[in-house]
């Protein structure tokens, strides 16, 4: 017994590389963000607000078996998200 799939299939060695490249983008995206800090401020909620709607998507598709036969009921899960929200800044 290796340990994790990858360190099983690929070694040590090469387990450890995919490692390491997949956390090299991190401080690359640090850097690029505190080079564009006046711009990303401004879009900042915009991004978020991306992000989240993009994770609450797949969340759904993935995790209830039910709406993986078609797109209605993501769109109803997105407007009673959207009915919600205004109730929740009206009220």
């Amino acid at each position: 017994m290796h340990g994790t799939p990858l360190v099983a299939e690929k070694g040590k060695g090469k387990a450890f590389a995919a490692g390491i490249l997949s956390g090299i983008v991190e401080p690359v995206a640090a850097l690029i963000t505190i080079a564009l800090y006046v711009v990303i401020v401004a879009v900042l909620p915009y991004l978020l607000s991306f992000a989240a709607g993009a994770m609450i998507y797949v969340v759904v598709k993935e995790l209830v078996p039910e709406i993986r036969e078609g797109n209605i009921g993501i769109i109803g899960l997105g407007v009673g998200f959207v009915l919600m929200m205004i109730m929740d800044l009206t009220l």
